[in-house]
């Protein structure tokens, strides 16, 4: 069994460089106006479409968690050196949760975090509404101990 993410991209050229970076692997299928991607790791069939489209829909983000913050750091490490812009922020309570989690955005704005969660908590930090998803202005900026998520 593998998750389908089928997502709408303004430009299918930029949004193919961006998630070859992202996912380490380039596409399988590519279309003038489409492309695939069947990502081992996690298991995923990831679809973009061409399409005229508002941003900043309903989506809020999407996530990829992992088991460690070694591996949320190598992914973030792994984004850098591939060119992508990263926002770090750990032990961060956002969710009801302590993570540890890295940020990019791909070129329609559509931001992913890498994460790990180092545990419960029992409380929503009301700031976190707003930045459980950074904004385009706030990735490129490193920051730890954040009280956000």
């Amino acid at each position: 069994m593998k998750t389908h993410i089928s997502i709408n991209v303004s430009d299918v050229k930029k949004s193919i460089e961006f998630y070859t970076k992202m996912f380490g692997v380039v596409p399988f299928k590519v279309k003038e106006d489409y492309a695939k991607f069947d990502v081992a790791n996690p298991p995923l069939n990831f679809t973009m479409n061409q399409l005229p489209f508002a941003k900043g829909g309903s989506l809020s983000h999407l996530g990829l968690q992992v088991e460690s913050t070694e591996e949320v750091l190598e992914m973030g490490k792994r984004w850098q050196e591939a060119g992508l812009i990263t926002l770090e922020e750990m032990k961060t309570d956002c969710c009801y949760a302590l993570q540890d989690k890295t940020w990019v955005s791909d070129p329609d704005g559509n931001r992913w975090e890498v994460f790990v969660v180092l545990g419960n908590t029992n409380e929503k930090d009301i700031a976190a509404s707003a930045c459980c998803a950074p904004t385009a202005e706030t990735i490129g900026i490193t920051r730890s101990k954040s009280g956000c998520c």
